[in-house]
């Protein structure tokens, strides 16, 4: 039978719930356990996909073309599993459910209530993805303890140990431990009040994880142990990592998943933290600087490009660099073009996005890498723009564009498909979820991915007009990939240029910090050799093996 671990959080938001939770995950798998990972979201929101990025920060998107929270690229990387739409569920979505069941008549007229109904669907929906092939499911709870919306989570949780029974159901609490400067020490209270909140809900937390700037001394770990009615080993000390990949190796010296195993009775041998291990010792040793300029519309949240940072760095380890990103707001490109900023970056990003804003600065950005021979990776959005500037100022395309944001241009190389025009609900035009391209022979992409078909997870509405093809083909833009049917250009690239290459998928759902993603690998390995060659005294790294 599954069991189950609940990971919840209190004092403030963003101490790092999804990531103790991944980690955890990541060391019960090494312990050869099968382990799943789910958010649970309390905010009204069906899904994150309509969502501003400058709140939510990134869409993160499943093979099965869910539109989910970010966490769960977290998850992803660390256990190294593709997770579902299931793994995410919000309040929203939630009520959603029970109301369209109340309509069908499924309650046979009685009256719907937030206890049992709502906290029935919750049960529900943690249970979906439990079953006779997952050992341990980790359900993180978004929010904080005390939250008004968090409660029917709450309840629904302390419920499940009355279901299940207490060896098959752990809570890990994930709390603040601030250090005051001006005492010179750090402050237990804010953990206190925070398990006093939860106990009050009828949950006893099995293990506090305590977040602070320094190590929580045992001193402090003994208070907190003895305040909260929680065993001295199962008060973890978790302090800011170097890296977030530290933060297994972290957990597993404090003894959490120890803790957690014997808590669950689960009958597992000790992680094997070998490979872990080596990828913290070549993050370490990744310290050749190589600048990458990431040309984005929502650059004053970097959440909202976080799989895409994630993705550089897995790369940068890869080849033994330590990548530097320079955030440039897509808006004020032209003004950098006119001052020549641009040319000390080694390499450059165009990411997805949706909207008018900063359109003509990412065109620009693809332009002047295209001339100035600077590698240049675009990613759905960015391969649009990227063929928009090509189309302009190569084949002389009077303002071509994409039908998104001017639907008067006279060359819209970017468009909606046909079978895209008559639907009314732009979420039914959405390509999401993984789809399957087939390489061009001969392509760089076909030599990155050393694979004739690949599949890349997708997020968008608009597509290369297949009406210009010809057009561009032959001036040295090659369509190098392509959907089975023909009728989709998939990928793009320019020939006799260092790195020309863009995807309209989002290659940097996939990637793993043991395993980059193929395009992110190469495009390092090409901004890499443009750094070697601006600046001779850099290390000389092989790039086939990354020493």
């Amino acid at each position: 039978m599954t069991k189950h671990i609940f990971v919840t959080g209190g004092v403030a938001s963003s101490l790092g719930k999804g990531l103790t939770a991944a980690s955890l995950g990541r060391l019960l798998k090494q312990r050869g356990l099968r382990v799943v990972i789910q958010k649970l979201d309390p905010y009204l929101n069906v899904d994150p996909g309509t969502m501003n990025p400058f709140e939510h920060g990134e869409v993160f998107v499943t093979d099965d073309g869910g539109e989910t929270d970010l966490d769960l690229g977290h998850y992803e990387r660390f256990i190294d599993e593709n997770l579902t739409r299931d793994s995410n569920a919000t309040t929203g979505s939630i009520y959603s459910h029970v109301i369209a069941s109340e309509r069908h008549g499924d309650y046979l007229g009685k009256t719907v209530q937030v206890i049992p109904h709502i906290t029935d669907e919750i049960k529900r929906r943690i249970q979906l993805l439990a079953g006779d092939d997952v050992d341990v499911l980790i359900t993180e709870v978004g929010g904080t303890v005390g939250d008004i919306e968090i409660l029917p989570f709450l309840e629904a949780i302390r419920q499940f140990r009355l279901d299940r029974g207490r060896d098959s159901v752990c809570y890990v609490h994930v709390t603040l431990v601030p250090y005051i400067a001006p005492s010179g020490e750090h402050k237990t209270k804010p953990t206190q009040h925070s398990v006093i909140e939860l106990r009050g809900r009828g949950i006893q937390p099995d293990a506090i994880v305590c977040r602070s700037d320094e190590p929580v001394g045992e001193d402090l770990c003994r208070k907190i142990s003895n305040l909260s009615n929680v065993p001295l080993e199962a008060v973890v000390s978790a302090p800011d990592a170097g890296s977030l990949y530290e933060i297994p190796l972290v957990l597993h010296d404090e003894g959490l998943d120890d803790v957690v195993c014997e808590i669950l009775a689960l009958d597992a041998g000790d992680p094997d933290l070998g490979e872990w291990e080596a990828l913290n010792a070549k993050v370490a040793a990744a310290t050749v600087p190589v600048r990458i300029g990431l040309i984005g519309k929502y650059v004053s949240l970097v959440d909202a490009y976080l799989s895409v940072v994630e993705s550089l760095n897995h790369a940068g380890i890869h080849h033994g660099v330590d990548v530097e990103i320079e955030w440039i707001q897509a808006e004020d490109v032209e003004g950098l073009l006119v001052a020549d900023r641009l040319r000390d970056l080694d390499g450059i990003v165009i990411p997805g996005g949706f909207g008018p804003r900063g359109i003509e600065g990412k065109i620009a950005a693809a332009g002047y890498a295209r001339e100035n021979e600077i590698p240049c990776l675009g990613l759905c959005l960015g391969l649009q723009c990227m063929t928009i500037d090509f189309g302009r100022n190569v084949l002389g395309l009077e303002r071509a564009h994409s039908s998104e944001f001017d639907p008067t241009s006279p060359h819209p190389v970017i468009d909606l498909m046909e079978s895209q025009r008559d639907v009314d609900d732009k979420g039914g035009t959405m390509r999401l979820g993984a789809y399957v391209a087939q390489l061009q022979p001969g392509s760089r992409v076909r030599e990155i991915y050393g694979e004739d078909v690949v599949s890349e997870r997708h997020r968008h509405r608009y597509e290369f007009n297949p009406r210009y093809r010809q057009r561009f083909e032959g001036t040295g833009f090659r369509c190098s990939g392509e959907s089975p049917d023909g009728r989709l250009v998939e990928f793009i690239e320019l020939d006799d240029h260092p790195f020309w290459v863009a995807t309209q998928a989002h290659p940097e759902f996939k990637s793993r910090p043991n395993r980059p993603a193929p395009l992110f690998r190469a495009f390092v390995e090409a901004a890499l050799r443009r750094a070697e060659g601006r600046n001779p005294q850099l290390l000389q790294v092989d790039a086939a093996d990354g020493e």
